[in-house]
């Protein structure tokens, strides 16, 4: 990882840089030789293939998705889906369809657009890459997942999400980036991407702007 200054009016970003865990994208501290995937990843492998996000939650990187989400500042898209595209420029290269994590249709109504949507319609432009806003649906209002636990947020978006049937012929057989703003516990990812195979994908990758995440740090 390293900081960096993204133009004169932002503060420094912790981007996430190799080494990292191939599968997670979990940053490592130390030099990690050929043994790139974490123990995490080995223990309890996800059901997506790879995850990548630009940089860490914190400082600079957790300003620009509120901003983004809560004070419509739409004007720093670009910068966020070129960060984004810098960090998943393997997974962009082998992806068939970005598809966005969904809203539902109430609060899609209330905020008036999907930031995932918005960052996943621009990566996709700028990459020349198929672009797919319906193909997965939010069919239930959940909580929001913030200060619940990882079993009150697997019940929480229980039977939330159902790829639609226009998006189970676009997905068949093919290799999704799945985009979001921001992976935390990664429940939500998890459960998306399980509803993508299930309909038929070939196999889901992972693109965030950031992630909340502990470096992994060298055995002792």
């Amino acid at each position: 990882m390293h900081n960096a200054l993204c133009g004169d009016c932002w503060k420094e970003l912790t981007l996430i840089e190799p080494p990292y865990c191939q599968r997670l994208g979990i940053p490592f501290s130390f030099n990690t030789g050929t043994q790139n995937i974490s123990p995490a990843a080995e223990k309890a492998p996800p059901p997506y293939q790879r995850a990548r996000a630009a940089c860490l939650f914190s400082g600079t990187a957790r300003k620009l998705t509120h901003d983004l989400k809560y004070a419509d500042r739409h004007d720093i898209v670009p910068l966020m889906a070129r960060l984004m595209t810098r960090a998943g420029k393997e997974l962009l290269s082998e992806t068939d369809c970005l598809i966005p994590v969904p809203l539902h249709w109430s609060r899609l109504w209330y905020r008036r657009f999907n930031q995932s949507a918005l960052l996943a319609k621009r990566i996709a432009q700028n990459n020349n890459k198929p672009f797919s806003f319906s193909s997965l649906s939010r069919t239930r209002r959940t909580r929001r997942q913030v200060g619940l636990t990882i079993s009150q947020r697997h019940r929480n978006i229980s039977g939330a999400f159902t790829v639609t049937k226009q998006g189970k012929r676009r997905i068949q057989g093919k290799r999704i980036l799945l985009i979001d703003d921001i992976l935390t516990t990664g429940v939500t990812i998890e459960t998306c991407t399980k509803i993508l195979l299930k309909a038929g994908a070939h196999h889901v990758d992972v693109l965030t702007f950031a992630r909340v995440v502990d470096v992994i740090e060298a055995p002792v």
